[in-house]
């Protein structure tokens, strides 16, 4: 069983940055990739980014060149740096780990963590 714990939201101005962090603990096992997704009011949830096993990196086009994915693969633990805040931006994000271990799919989710960026 694997757990997410994510920390480091809040709030701030528009403008500024946060950094969120996510700890899994447990053995994970076949990972294909550990990302961050975002739920706003009357929204969908929506893959803000994610980085593979390999180290490659995806993003949301509309955070693409303000936010920033890492991953310290030693420490199971996965970051999101948020720079150039935007109100839009408000949201409670959510870590995510997606394995898949034999011939099965799995997907983790971490409580959430609220982002919330004042004009």
């Amino acid at each position: 069983q694997v757990e997410l714990v994510e920390s480091g939201g809040g709030l701030v101005q528009a403008g500024g940055s946060l950094r969120l962090s996510c700890a899994a603990s447990g053995i994970i096992f076949g990972l294909n990739f550990m990302g961050w997704y975002r739920h706003a009011p009357g929204m969908q949830r929506e893959l803000v980014a994610r980085i593979t096993s390999g180290g490659t990196t995806d993003y949301a086009g509309s955070v693409k060149g303000r936010f920033t994915i890492s991953r310290d693969s030693t420490k199971n633990t996965v970051n999101l740096q948020l720079n150039s805040l935007k109100p839009e931006d408000t949201a409670v994000y959510y870590c995510n780990v997606n394995c898949n271990h034999l011939g099965f799919l799995y997907n983790y989710w971490g409580q959430g963590t609220q982002v919330t960026v004042s004009s």
